[in-house]
């Protein structure tokens, strides 16, 4: 047993990955929050108001913590100063292991909304390069399964979000010439298992995690979503030297935002986000790797035709 630290745990990735650490009834775990302490979490946890930008009671609150998890919200963390800090404060605190705010895509290229993740992969290996002071993992499922039965709540904490792959009104969005692109998407909760399974792991954590729930072709998705909803879905192919300038020549895009972005900035970041995650599917950056797959080689994860079918065969 162990001391866990989470930052940012009051967010619905967050909490999915908490219960799934109570469950193993194995940790003391400790949520640090900016704000007040919530009265919804579990009695089991402590909760710690924190200031991200002291360091010095960051460093106070991470004495004698094995391991800090962050799920800091990165676009609100402007510059990534709380997570730069949370690490320095780590590092001073001796925390054996940290895992960045990802749990996402393993490239960032075309996404602006994760500079931040890029700016602390390159902060990490920086704070390492004349040797190792602090063990640290990128946790990376791809995208979250569960996204595909948007409209539908498929999980205890995580909101449903639209993608490229429109189930509910049977359509989707390729880039034309890239409809073998690959993608990983991996249930919320086989997420959290292995996430568990990591923190309980006694050895080294390798540097980048990737979970693979499934790998699959870009095509396949859209056949997939065919048989489930029972008709063809509507195609539409969009030419990726439109998306390079910004174009998007489609009918449609993403419609609903995510919740951190404000209403005023929700237009032009909805258009963004269906930009980058059309090009950055066909450069490959939601192509995740399988180290924690070969990790836990006996965890058997939940097929993505087992999945949707529960949430969209009666539909």
């Amino acid at each position: 047993m162990v001391r866990i630290s989470i930052a940012g745990g009051s967010g619905n990735v967050a909490r999915e990955f908490i219960d799934a650490l109570l469950a193993t009834n194995n940790h003391t775990i400790i949520v640090l929050t900016r704000t007040a302490p919530k009265d919804d979490i579990d009695a089991r946890i402590t909760q710690r108001v924190v200031d991200y930008d002291s360091p010095e009671q960051l460093v106070d609150s991470l004495h004698g913590i094995h391991t800090v998890l962050s799920f800091i919200q990165i676009l609100s963390d402007v510059d990534q100063k709380a997570q730069k800090n949370i690490i320095d404060a780590a590092i001073k605190a001796g925390v054996k292991r940290f895992a960045p705010s990802e749990y996402g895509s393993a490239g960032t290229t075309n996404m602006p909304w994760y500079e931040g993740k890029q700016k602390i992969r390159e902060y990490l290996e920086k704070v390492n390069e004349t040797g190792k002071v602090l063990e640290y993992c990128l946790f990376q499922p791809g995208l979250f399964l569960n996204y595909l039965a948007f409209p539908h709540k498929t999980s205890k904490h995580l909101s449903p979000l639209g993608t490229v792959f429109d189930y509910q009104n049977k359509r989707a969005l390729l880039v034309e010439g890239h409809e073998d692109a690959l993608m990983t998407l991996t249930t919320v909760d086989d997420f959290a298992a292995i996430m568990a399974r990591a923190v309980d792991y006694h050895g080294e954590w390798p540097a980048v995690g990737g979970i693979q729930g499934n790998k699959v072709t870009v095509t396949a998705i859209v056949e997939l979503g065919q048989r489930l909803r029972g008709q063809p879905l509507s195609v539409e192919k969009v030419k990726i030297e439109d998306l390079e300038e910004g174009k998007l020549t489609s009918s449609w895009g993403l419609e609903v935002p995510h919740k951190s972005v404000s209403k005023e900035k929700a237009t032009a970041m909805l258009k963004q986000v269906t930009i980058g995650m059309l090009l950055s599917t066909a450069k490959g950056a939601w192509d995740g790797s399988d180290e924690l797959n070969r990790m836990f080689s006996e965890y058997s994860f939940t097929s993505m035709e087992d999945f949707l079918s529960k949430g969209w065969i009666k539909k």
